[in-house]
Parts: C-alpha cells; sequence; structure tokens
C-alpha cells in the first residue's frame, strides 16, 4: 500500500486514526497500541501477505535477543558471540533476499560454475527494518537499551509511517514515545501539524516528482537499449531525474513524519534541502540523514574511524560508501555510484586538510552540486553499458543541430520538461523546506542539532491561522484531483 494511493488516504488512514483514538479513549493504552501494530502489520502485508511471516520471525527472534544481550549486561558479562549471531541472523536475511541473485550472476560470470537460483522476490523494507535492528542489537550489548516491552519493540519495528522507506528509526528516539499517551489537548494540534506536512509531502510526490520524472523515464530508458541520446536529451533527462529523486525523497519523508504526527509521534528529520549543500559532506548531513548516521555511528567507528590516521580515515570513508551504495541496490551501478560519493569525500577531507584556499560559496555550492548530479547517472541507470551511454551522450558523442533538434520532435520536448525542471530546481535551491516552515511546532527529531534553521522572513512559517488553513487544504486537494494513477516511491527498491 502506499501514500499516494486512493485505498491509503481515503480507507487504511482514517480507519486507523479513528481506532486508535477510539481506543485510546474508551480503553488501556496498550489496546490501541495493539491496534496500531496490528494495522501496521495489514499496511505491510497488503502488498505481498507471504513476508508478514518473515518480518514476524524477524522482529521475534531481534526481541530475544536483544533482551538476552542486555540481561548480560546487566550482569556485566556481555558476550559478544551473542551479539555476532544476531548480525549474523540479520544479515543472512537481508543477503539471501537482496543479494543472493547478484552473487551468484557473478559467481557464474567469473567462473564455469552454471548455478541456477530462483527468482527471489526482495520483500519490502527489509533493508530498513534490517539496519534498525542492528543497531537496536549492538546497543543492547552497550547497555543503551532500557527494558519497554515486545508490544513497544513490535510496533517500533513495525511503525507504518517509517516502515516501508525509512527513516531508520534509533530506539532512543521512538520507544520512550510508545510509552506515553497523548493527550486530548495534543490530538488536534497535532492533528493540524501533521496534516499540513503530510499534505505538502503529497504534492512533491504526485505534482512535482511525478510530473518531472515523466520527462528522465523515456531518456535512461533509450540508454539502456544503446540509443544514440544527443547532448540535449541526456542532460535533459538528467536533470528530469535529479528533480524527481530529489521530491519524491522529500515528498515521502515529509508524508513519514506528517503521518507519524497524526498519532503523536515525532520521528527524526531526513531530509533536510540537500541541493543547498556547499560541499559534499554537508551533503550527506543533508540527504538521508538517518542512514548517514547508521553508517557513520555503525559502520565508520566500528573500522576505526579518523583514529587511526588520515589515510586510514579515507580508506574508511571509501569503505563506508561502498558498501553503502550496494545497500541500496544489488548491482554494480550502485557500487560504482558509492564510489562516486566516496571519492567526492575523499577529495573533500584531503582538500580540507591540504587546501591553501577556500572556495567561494557559490562556487562551493555550483561544484557541490554539479558532482553530485554526474553520480546520479549509474544511480538511475538500469547497467553499467547504459551508464557509459549517458555519460558519452553528455559529453557531446552525438551532437545535433537545431534543425534536426525542431524536425525530431526534442526541441519541445526540451522545452515543455525544461519548465518542470527550472520550477524545481528554483523550489529546491531557493524556498524553504518543510521543516523551516514548521519550525514553531517542531515537526521532526533534529538528526543533528540546529538543523532546523530559522526563516528570515518569519511571516513564510507555518501557524494555526485561517489562511494557513486553506493552504493545506488546497495543497491536499491538488495532489488528489492529480492522483491518477499511483506510482511508487523511488525508495521503496531499496
Amino acid at each position: 500500500m502506499l501514500f499516494n494511493s486512493d485505498i491509503f488516504v481515503f480507507c487504511f488512514l482514517p480507519i486507523t486514526l479513528i481506532g486508535f483514538y477510539g481506543l485510546s479513549r474508551f480503553a488501556e493504552h496498550y489496546v490501541a497500541k495493539a491496534w496500531l501494530v496490528l494495522a501496521s502489520l495489514f499496511f505491510y502485508g497488503w502488498w505481498n501477505p507471504a513476508y508478514l511471516g518473515l518480518i514476524l520471525i524477524s522482529v521475534f527472534a531481534n526481541y530475544l535477543i536483544g533482551q538476552r544481550l542486555g540481561q548480560q549486561h546487566a550482569k556485566a558479562a556481555p558476550s559478544k558471540k551473542l551479539l555476532y549471531f544476531g548480525l549474523a541472523f540479520n544479515l543472512t536475511l537481508l543477503g539471501y533476499f537482496k543479494y543472493a541473485g547478484f552473487l551468484v550472476e557473478n559467481l557464474n560470470a567469473l567462473t564455469t560454475a552454471n548455478i541456477t537460483l530462483h527468482r527471489v522476490v526482495l520483500p519490502l523494507a527489509i533493508s530498513f527494518f534490517t539496519f534498525q535492528q542492528v543497531a537496536y542489537l549492538i546497543d543492547a550489548r552497550r547497555g543503551r537499551v532500557q527494558e519497554s516491552g515486545f508490544l513497544n519493540y513490535i510496533l517500533f519495528v513495525t511503525f507504518f509511517p517509517q516502515l516501508i522507506a525509512g527513516p531508520i528509526v534509533h530506539h532512543q528516539e521512538v520507544l520512550p514515545q510508545f510509552l506515553q499517551k497523548v493527550s486530548k489537548g495534543v490530538r488536534s494540534k497535532n492533528f493540524s501539524i501533521g496534516f499540513t506536512i503530510f499534505a505538502i509531502g503529497l504534492f512533491k510526490k504526485i505534482v512535482l516528482a511525478d510530473n518531472v520524472g515523466a520527462y528522465a523515464t523515456p531518456v535512461f530508458a533509450a540508454a539502456e537499449q544503446g540509443a544514440a541520446l544527443t547532448l540535449l536529451e541526456s542532460w535533459a533527462g538528467l536533470l528530469a531525474y535529479t528533480c524527481q529523486i530529489y521530491f519524491d525523497f522529500s515528498g515521502y519523508s515529509d508524508m513519514a513524519i506528517g503521518l507519524a504526527r497524526l498519532f503523536g509521534i515525532r520521528l527524526p528529520l531526513n531530509f533536510n534541502s540537500p541541493y543547498k549543500a556547499r560541499c559534499i559532506v554537508d551533503f550527506w548531513r543533508r540527504w538521508h540523514i538517518t542512514l548517514s548516521r547508521f553508517l557513520r555511528d555503525y559502520l565508520y567507528f566500528s573500522l576505526g574511524g579518523g583514529r587511526r590516521g588520515h589515510a586510514r580515515r579515507l580508506a574508511n570513508l571509501m569503505i563506508v560508501m561502498l558498501l553503502g551504495g550496494l545497500w541500496h541496490g544489488a548491482g554494480w551501478t550502485f557500487v560504482l555510484w558509492g564510489g562516486l560519493h566516496g571519492s567526492f569525500l575523499v577529495a573533500n577531507h584531503a582538500w580540507r586538510k591540504w587546501g591553501k584556499f577556500r572556495l567561494p560559496p557559490a562556487i562551493s555550492w555550483a561544484l557541490t552540486l554539479l558532482v553530485v548530479v554526474l553520480a546520479w547517472v549509474p544511480f538511475r541507470a538500469d547497467s553499467l553499458a547504459a551508464t557509459q551511454t549517458m555519460f558519452a551522450s553528455m559529453a557531446g558523442a552525438h551532437p545535433s543541430s537545431l534543425a534536426e533538434m525542431f524536425s525530431s520532435g526534442i526541441f519541445g520536448f526540451a522545452k515543455i520538461g525544461a519548465s518542470w525542471i527550472a520550477l524545481c530546481l528554483l523550489i529546491a535551491v531557493v524556498l524553504p523546506n518543510t521543516s523551516q516552515i514548521m519550525r514553531r511546532y517542531r515537526p521532526g527529531l533534529e538528526t543533528y542539532k540546529g538543523e532546523i534553521r530559522r526563516l528570515s522572513m518569519r511571516r513564510l512559517e507555518w501557524r494555526p491561522t485561517r489562511p494557513w488553513a486553506v493552504f493545506s487544504a488546497l495543497t491536499f486537494l491538488v495532489s488528489v484531483l492529480s492522483m491518477e494513477q499511483v506510482s511508487e516511491f523511488l525508495y521503496f527498491q531499496f
């Protein structure tokens, strides 16, 4: 079930809200939470009920292992063996469903083996709930997990606003919130805030991402077929995808935070105007923030971080980004994307250490955006061959004259697409983001202190007033009326 579908907006969500608050009023709070767990499992099983067993097995196993690790720490006898068993359990599940086909394919290509593997369907959200529980186990062994009961734990993992595509929630952020009962006065406030954030996210996805994405899909499909794309076509397609993935992921992140707020839960921010970044380090503090935090806290630091010298630090950064790229998908294009960003980070840190001068802010911003845009090529391309085709076309391998562009219809295609691209880039680079607009009411938890910056024009900050209510209603209405066909979020495939 998708957030941008009729069945979710007009059926699942109202029923879940009415049931949750009705039970909160007339029954014990744990009954309302049990209802929310059942609703979340129904939401997950809507796509494929067969995988409900998988997520339940994962939740039960990790909860039991986490409890045992916590008991061992309390007795001052923490064992690494149990932690390693838990990590192996989680990574084996993830490895089989996500990477088995990729490994077999490459093994067959490198050797004379002819291994046949039946097609494995990737379960939704397995990358997200696996990382979430890996962090839980590691923290349990470190003594950082407090007993909260199985009901709260399963809700922490399966809570539907963040289940499918993040954010990757830390137990210390949300488990304490599940223990609190939301008062009646706070409910209406949470509802108005949550609805506004959800409406903005829905608009980003349906109106912006889906419309501009229509100009990216045919270009990359042609590159996959080896077509001779012109300079204009290739750059137009890439910039269209640059905008599509921005508003697709930004829209989902807003919707997740807005939906959680409807139930009185504040999720961590996961997206913070990354195209405004002035260096690649800053970009990764703004893009998929909770994934960056996980990779830093549980992988980069485990490798030694920067404690073993500058050269080792740069090597660790490269390793983390290669694995981060592989996390996004089982394919060499994602490894290449991770390697490119690893190289950018290495260059950024090397420049900070040895650079003789600092670039002007405008140049730093333009250079950062350029390398991010170029790296989207392998991220979006279906193969390395398509990646090569796109880069060659962008470099002018197949130039065309103005007369040819007019006669082939390319100019018209690019002109319409350019309008969407210009609009999207203007919004992404110039206008304030949702968290800034909602800043007065603390829309989400700050992953990094000071993330939500105050606007210079205070009138752009949301308030519970009639004009803002009209804005929220119109934004929602335009989005719903544009909901002609349901399109998946790009991050669902990861």
